[in-house]
């Protein structure tokens, strides 16, 4: 795979009450990626840059909230977010706490 694909395949951990609660639970970690991506590129990215084994990777489009500003409505852009499932024992921390 194309080294500079990966750097740009994930976009940022998506931290919500739900990621927090399922990272705890069933040891998974949840990623904004490129819309374009798909699951080998994005389990690559994430063994490549935090050095983890990931057992597997389920994806999810999500569509963007309709927004409005007095008369102007508009959209926000969809999105894609990946579920990425680490092998036992492997973890992968954020906050760099102890």
């Amino acid at each position: 795979m194309n080294q500079e694909r990966l750097y740009t395949v994930l976009r940022g951990p998506h931290i919500s009450e739900k990621s927090t609660v399922i990272a705890d639970g069933a040891g998974q970690v949840v990623f904004q990626v490129a819309p374009d991506a798909n699951k080998r590129e994005i389990k690559a990215a994430v063994e490549k840059l935090f050095d983890v084994q990931v057992k597997g990777v389920r994806t999810v489009n999500a569509k963007g909230k309709r927004k409005r500003f007095g008369m102007i409505r508009g959209r926000r852009r969809d999105w894609k977010k990946a579920y990425v499932t680490l092998a036992e024992g492997q973890d992968i921390d954020f906050l760099g706490g102890e």
